[in-house]
């Protein structure tokens, strides 16, 4: 005679361990996900900051030095 209560336990057992399985996967794979989301929403902070920035320093006169990452004034007297 087959042993069905034995049978059943274990596809029950099975079915369990892989729910758990999955369900850790997904909490895995949302919380990475999470992580990018908030380097990229960083990302975007930084760089709207440094256009504004850009664009203050140009709209003062001044002149933007790329390589410092900073605004110099204008000199006296004229052009930059």
């Amino acid at each position: 005679m087959i042993a069905w209560p034995k049978i059943l336990g274990g596809a029950l057992v099975l079915a369990a361990v892989t729910w758990t399985v999955l369900e850790l996967r997904a909490g895995g794979a949302r919380s990475v996900t999470n992580a990018i989301e908030r380097q990229n929403n960083a990302a975007a902070h930084s760089a709207g900051d440094a256009r504004s920035s850009y664009d203050l320093c140009i709209a003062r006169g001044g002149v933007w030095k790329f390589g410092a990452g900073k605004c110099r004034r204008a000199p006296e007297g004229g052009r930059h």
